[in-house]
């Protein structure tokens, strides 16, 4: 699947599209900005894949700061099943920069 550009992620969500977002940055990061997606840090992972079993083929968009966590996290999913992982390109910072 094609990883999502930060200004389709801002219309989405501004549409009250229902999204399943991973931020996989860390918890004081989550804090300083957010976009109301799942916090599980990179590192936390592999040992919570299972939490999202149920998610194993709807569209799930990863995020992080700049988009190399999130790169590494998008890889995880599909190596362990998961079928339709997107990228935020740019990661939270792209996202922001459009506010």
């Amino acid at each position: 699947m094609n990883d999502i550009t930060a200004q389709e992620l801002k219309e989405r969500i501004s549409h009250g599209d229902v999204l399943n977002i991973i931020d996989v940055r860390e918890p004081y990061e989550y804090d300083e900005a957010n976009i109301n997606g799942t916090l599980v840090p990179l590192g936390d992972l592999q040992a919570r894949i299972d939490d999202f079993d149920d998610l194993i083929d709807q569209e799930i968009i990863i995020h992080c700061r700049s988009g190399a966590r999130s790169s590494a996290a998008k890889a995880f999913m599909v190596q362990n099943g998961f079928t339709n992982v997107r990228n935020l390109i740019g990661g939270i910072t792209a996202y922001l920069e459009l506010a």
